[in-house]
């Protein structure tokens, strides 16, 4: 089968079911200073997975206060990843805007912590 161009590489069912997304709630934002490039140290209320650390690269849209008490789509289940001396535990996502900055995906409506995307 030939994948287009434009369309990533197709994975399986299976695959898709293994990815962990799940709704979080931001409860601290700070500055990242250490990080190679403008980044947080976000904690995520993730209900019952508990509270997980985040590094995100969102610095051109938001400010910290900007992000305390927003929920976002993460990806819980990819494992931690070392970030200078900080351990990232989830990975908040987003979309790039025309101008290459983060947006974050967001429920449209506010629906319970550690909610699975279905």
């Amino acid at each position: 089968m030939h994948t287009p161009p434009d369309q990533p590489g197709l994975i399986t069912w299976q695959h898709f079911e293994q990815t962990d997304l799940r709704v979080g709630t931001i409860v601290e934002a700070r500055a990242f200073p250490e990080a190679r490039r403008p980044a947080y140290q976000l904690l995520v209320d993730l209900g019952p997975l508990g509270l997980r650390k985040s590094s995100a690269q969102i610095t051109e849209r938001y400010t910290p206060e900007d992000l305390v008490g927003r929920q976002v789509l993460c990806v819980s289940n990819l494992g931690k990843k070392q970030i200078g001396k900080f351990i990232s535990e989830v990975l908040v996502t987003g979309f790039e805007d025309e101008d290459g900055a983060i947006v974050l995906a967001q429920p449209a409506a506010p629906v319970p912590n550690g909610s699975k995307l279905k």
